[in-house]
């Protein structure tokens, strides 16, 4: 029971701490977004004021429909805005799982248990890696 309650606290800690750690990178980054839709929306509606471009006029074609233009408008709304609570949820998830994977660039490579084929025996990738020649794992399939 109390080695239970130990490890509890323990790993509450170690979220904690990385929560603590991975703040300023989110905020950073929520910052970006936010920045990112500021320019876009002011670009787009203080642009064509101080330039003093009237709102371009729909064509017609000789039936009567509207033909789109070259350049479609920005059309600034909720549905394609970078900085919405959904995005930064996005955010926060991928920098945790960035955070806490096992593989990093330039580290050792992981060493996980893989089931044999033959049966439920359990062996290390790195038991089959044999002096300098890397070791290559093929997850594809032949379809």
């Amino acid at each position: 029971m109390l080695r239970s309650l130990l490890l509890h606290a323990l790993r509450l800690c170690a979220q904690t701490a990385s929560c603590l750690m991975l703040f300023p990178r989110f905020l950073c980054t929520a910052f970006m977004l936010w920045l990112l839709d500021f320019l876009c929306i002011r670009k787009h509606f203080l642009g064509r004021r101080r330039r003093g471009q009237p709102e371009p006029e729909v064509e017609l074609n000789s039936d009567g429909e509207e033909v789109p233009p070259d350049d479609p408008p920005i059309c600034v709304s909720d549905d394609n805005r970078l900085c919405t609570l959904a995005s930064l949820k996005a955010v926060w998830h991928g920098q945790k799982l960035d955070f806490f994977k096992q593989a990093h660039e330039g580290g050792p490579a992981p060493n996980s248990q893989v089931v044999l084929p033959n049966g439920f025996q359990y062996q290390h990738i790195l038991d089959y890696a044999r002096g300098n020649r890397p070791l290559v794992l093929n997850f594809g399939s032949c379809t």
